[in-house]
């Protein structure tokens, strides 16, 4: 009878702890939003791994994929459910010389956890064409309306003098169908090499354009898609590329969504190794230290990481310093 007494006491009492572990923020997970990119692109890789990353010290966050890197800012901006996103650099300078006001307005609320890596301008275009300038007249797939491809394909358009006939927006894997069918002359996408929508495909009329615009070199940074990136591709081509970045809203930093930013920003600083060893291939070219002009590092993430940062500056692991003084030596050359 005492046992019956016993357990009609504590099952409501075990009950009640349960409720309350579920309820408790030492027990309750941190729930999290990042807006990335294509199913087939970079930006939603990156986003993968960093969910994977953050994860294991229990905040779980939600990638969603996106049209590109105006939706992504304007999500970021609108949406409770999304802390941070993934945007190509020049789309927040562009924003902010339209001279408008309002946008102007959402530009300042933008701001940069971490630079991260190259992404190189892919131009896919019949093999009649031979040079970026060969482009003036023809018809040519620039992105998804909004998207940061459609955005930068314009400003290259622009600074080099080179007007289309006509250009279409529309998802890259249906213009991919629409080039090879030759309804197109050629599509511009942008992203971190290798991109997955170029991998396996048959090119026997098509190829990858290299681009050496001077006047393109003036406003965008040189780089290179190496021999054999595709299996496709047998020669190396010269392009240039915009630098992705990892952004947030500037949330005042009473706010509990600064705490979180900040937190998944030093669980990323702290665990870099573990993300260039478990991640996309784009890790490996990341700086997390890399200054980016016209993009201000978010006070809630400086102020995080600060520590850390201070003690790689004191103590730097010897891989990564040597890998930086390498990759920073050879840019220095061939720029």
């Amino acid at each position: 009878m005492n046992s019956l007494r016993s357990y009609t006491f504590l099952a409501p009492v075990a009950f009640f702890v349960y409720v309350v572990s579920l309820v408790s923020p030492t027990f309750a997970a941190t729930e999290m939003g990042i807006v990335t990119g294509g199913t087939k692109g970079t930006y939603i890789q990156i986003g993968y791994d960093i969910s994977r990353l953050v994860k294991q010290e229990g905040i779980y966050l939600n990638v969603y994929p996106s049209n590109g890197s105006l939706d992504n800012i304007a999500d970021v901006y609108e949406r409770k459910d999304l802390q941070m996103g993934i945007v190509q650099s020049d789309v927040l300078a562009s924003i902010h010389s339209s001279g408008d006001s309002e946008l102007n307005k959402i530009a300042k609320q933008i701001k940069m956890i971490f630079p991260l890596y190259n992404e190189e301008v892919h131009i896919l275009a019949s093999r009649s064409i031979k040079s970026f300038a060969d482009l003036e007249g023809k018809i040519v797939a620039i992105g998804s309306e909004g998207s940061g491809t459609a955005l930068t394909a314009s400003l290259l358009f622009e600074v080099a003098g080179v007007t289309p006939r006509e250009t279409k927006y529309g998802d890259p894997k249906k213009a991919l169908m629409l080039l090879r069918s030759e309804v197109i002359d050629a599509m511009i996408y942008i992203s971190g090499y290798p991109v997955s929508l170029f991998s396996g495909i048959y090119t026997e009329n098509l190829h990858l354009l290299s681009i050496t615009n001077q006047r393109i070199a003036e406003h965008y940074v040189p780089s290179i898609i190496p021999a054999g990136t595709y299996n496709w591709q047998k020669e190396p081509i010269n392009t240039f590329a915009v630098k992705a970045v990892l952004m947030s809203y500037n949330y005042d930093e009473n706010h509990q969504n600064c705490k979180d930013v900040g937190e998944v920003a030093r669980i990323i600083y702290k665990n870099e190794g573990w993300l260039k060893k478990n991640g996309h291939a784009k890790w490996e070219h990341v700086d997390l230290d890399a200054k980016l002009a016209g993009w201000e590092q978010y006070k809630c993430v400086s102020d995080a990481i600060q520590d850390l940062k201070k003690a790689r500056q004191e103590s730097p692991d010897d891989t990564t310093s040597v890998k930086n003084l390498l990759r920073k030596k050879i840019s220095t050359t061939s720029n």
